[in-house]
């Protein structure tokens, strides 16, 4: 049995977890703090993944990171290869696509936090910045574990987005999503069926992980 999909699933999940809590963070305390003009309209903008078909989303980025799109030159250029149908492409797809399901519990977890405790570490003569990573970020570690686990599922499972941008690629960027598909229509129910059962356990205890993590 060909476990390669199921690999490069989780290969892409984690890179893209990483990456993604590396950027929600700070974003998510930006957008915590404070008001400011047109705030609303930028979270929105943060948050348009999650209204938008992954189909959607993956025709616009195929524009984007294409030899004719400005990331897609722009690396063309500082690399020399392309980003479409690459694995590095389908981890960029993926960063933008899960997005928001980093930043929103990461946001909401920084939300919770008293104000008194960054007021004392501003008192005590910390700088934002140490303060963030000092203060904040300690106790908002729930959270962020919560984020990293829903961003790891969200995209093992990505499907529209990565074959649109990667394509189905062997041992590239065939991952188990588009395999289960293509075995299906193979009628390889077998495979289907291997590669859809491994997903069972991994969802189910990654999520009661999540409902414990989001109780405390």
């Amino acid at each position: 049995m060909d476990l390669l999909p199921l690999y490069l699933s989780a290969k892409l999940a984690a890179i893209a977890t990483v990456i993604l809590i590396g950027l929600a963070a700070p974003l998510a305390w930006w957008l915590t703090n404070g008001a400011w003009p047109g705030k609303s309209f930028v979270e929105a903008l943060f948050n348009l993944p999650i209204a938008l078909p992954p189909t959607v989303i993956g025709f616009y980025l195929l524009f984007v990171l294409g030899p004719r799109g400005s990331v897609g030159r722009a690396w063309e250029t500082l690399f020399g290869g392309p980003l479409l149908f690459t694995f590095t492409g389908i981890v960029v797809a993926s960063i933008f696509y899960s997005l928001p399901f980093a930043v929103q519990p990461i946001k909401a977890s920084f939300e919770r936090i008293d104000p008194r405790l960054k007021e004392s570490a501003y008192v005590l003569g910390l700088s934002p910045a140490a303060t963030f990573f000092r203060v904040i970020i300690p106790n908002s570690l729930s959270g962020i574990a919560a984020a990293a686990i829903l961003v790891f599922l969200h995209t093992m499972g990505a499907f529209g987005v990565v074959l649109m941008v990667g394509g189905s690629i062997a041992g590239e960027t065939r991952v188990a999503s588009i395999a289960i598909y293509e075995a299906v229509e193979s009628m390889q129910y077998e495979k289907a069926w291997t590669l859809s059962l491994a997903f069972i356990p991994i969802g189910y205890g990654f999520l009661l992980l999540v409902n414990r993590l989001t109780r405390k």
